[in-house]
């Protein structure tokens, strides 16, 4: 191939999905490029889910969703070590009150033996408040799933692309796909509007895979196919305060009906505790609102789990939305040679991200993408959170070789300098306040951004070299300062002509 523009595959979509995959397939000698509508990666179900490495007795036994939730639970503890993202085998409860919720929690145990699952055992209501004595005492039995675990769904994204890029491949974002033609033997993407400053407004792919989100239906048409549909479904959330994540060293979660998993409650890598989601199908696929309906709704159902829930210390809440295709499946597909689609990837879709990964890969093999490994690929990369974790004695050493590393910006998480400047560094690089929190976070606390944020604004401005009204929380439309209230001294002395 010729032409900087030129790729052997292009992936749409900077989610946890094309995430896995740009990692997986850049361990090969080919150009990748990722394409992203939004200004950074993990901007969609990626960034707000429950954060949850679901064991897999929940899916339907012979599916995609079954199969690839179980490979891609065995996989997240090594995959999580190489990334440098916390992650924590915590187990998980599904707590039943009444003789139907036995008799599904008895059909949930016979589904998990037969995908694979291992460890599953039934609980009588004592045995589970002895692993959890917050519990409420009307529990009368539980599915206990000692292989789910917890992770932090954006930094694996992130991590994830990261390494991808620290390995040659590229990342557009500000790429919203327009049109998708084929000529010569390639895929021509365009993107509408206007093109970010030094990216092109258009590449060509060998190979193109469609991880989309809620927006792949929309992407497969441009294709040429129209054998699926997706809609969102809006998922709100409650997080409480650090601290908060002890009440429960267990995911928990209740017992399912025809409507979902319901409102669950589970700590988070981070010690903060996560409430929700609701469900609720919507059409709008870009509608993250938080209702006061939702929040009430989170609070009167997780109640019924642990009774001492503090929700006082509520610091925020937020909403996600899932792509949820028509099939009830994930739709891993090939409607024509050389396009490839991963959609409707729902729960499980994040624990099963790395399996889709390498069937996908397996995919594009058989359709004659050349797979030659590269010698220097490097799988590994460096923590966020390396310098928080140190020893005193290992973060003396950091500051005295760079005395960022010495000032505290974030009081509420310890966040330093040194880490929101690597983290406007790395790949993929942050260019917003909602960037460097994902990445570092810094503004997470309590005081949600109060102290710190006027600081981390002045450090993007001077990293990206932008007058400070141009810093965004995320992208544009959202600038902080519209204008100054006064002038500085050496401007008033310019305009009157006066010499210092």
């Amino acid at each position: 191939m010729k032409g900087l523009n030129m790729y052997d595959i292009g992936i749409i979509g900077a989610g946890v999905t094309g995430g896995m995959l740009a990692r997986e397939l850049a361990a090969y000698r080919l150009k990748i490029c990722i394409l992203e509508q939004g200004n950074d990666v993990a901007l969609g179900a990626s960034r707000a889910n429950s954060g949850i490495v679901h064991a897999g007795y929940d899916a339907q036994s012979g599916t995609l969703k079954a199969r690839l939730n179980v490979r891609g639970s065995e996989k997240m503890e090594s995959l999580a070590r190489e990334l440098g993202v916390p992650y924590a085998r915590n187990g998980s409860l599904v707590t039943g009150f009444t003789p139907r919720d036995r008799d599904v929690i008895g059909k949930l145990y016979a589904r998990g033996i037969k995908n694979g699952v291992k460890g599953l055992r039934i609980l009588e209501g004592e045995e589970a408040i002895l692993l959890e004595p917050e519990l409420s005492a009307k529990v009368t039995c539980a599915l206990h799933a000692p292989t789910a675990a917890i992770i932090c769904p954006y930094e694996l994204t992130i991590a994830a692309i990261g390494n991808a890029m620290d390995n040659g491949a590229v990342l557009l974002t500000g790429f919203r796909v327009g049109a998708i033609a084929q000529r010569d033997g390639f895929f021509e993407i365009s993107s509408t509007g206007k093109a970010v400053p030094g990216q092109p407004s258009q590449i060509q792919a060998r190979y193109v895979v469609n991880a989309a989100g809620v927006h792949a239906d929309e992407i497969a048409r441009m294709a040429g196919d129209f054998s699926f549909r997706i809609h969102p479904r809006r998922g709100e959330y409650l997080l409480l305060d650090k601290g908060c994540g002890s009440l429960t060293s267990h995911t928990l979660f209740r017992t399912p009906t025809e409507k979902g998993k319901g409102i669950l409650i589970t700590p988070t890598v981070d010690g903060n505790l996560l409430l929700g989601p609701t469900s609720r199908d919507l059409e709008d696929r870009e509608d993250t609102s938080v209702t006061a309906e939702g929040l009430d709704l989170i609070r009167n159902l997780a109640r019924e789990n642990l009774p001492s829930l503090p929700f006082h210390k509520t610091i925020t809440s937020f909403c996600g939305l899932r792509a949820v295709g028509d099939t009830g499946d994930f739709i891993l597909t090939s409607p024509k040679p050389g396009f490839v689609n991963a959609a409707g990837i729902e729960s499980p879709g994040l624990t099963a991200a790395p399996a889709i990964a390498e069937m996908l890969v397996e995919m594009l093999a058989a359709q004659g993408l050349p797979l030659v490994k590269k010698e220097d690929w490097n799988p590994i990369r460096r923590p966020a959170h390396a310098f928080r974790q140190a020893s005193l004695e290992e973060k003396n050493q950091i500051i005295r070789r760079d005395k960022a590393y010495g000032r505290v910006v974030c009081r509420c998480e310890t966040v330093t300098e040194g880490e929101i400047l690597a983290a406007i560094r790395a790949n993929p690089p942050a260019r917003d306040l909602d960037g460097v929190k994902r990445r570092t976070r810094a503004q997470m606390g309590r005081c949600q951004g109060g102290f710190c944020m006027p600081h981390i604004a002045e450090l993007l401005s001077r990293e990206w070299n932008l007058p400070i009204e141009q810093v965004t929380k995320s992208g544009a439309g959202s600038e902080l300062i519209v204008g100054r209230t006064k002038e500085t001294g050496d401007a008033v002395a310019e305009k009157e002509g006066l010499d210092d």
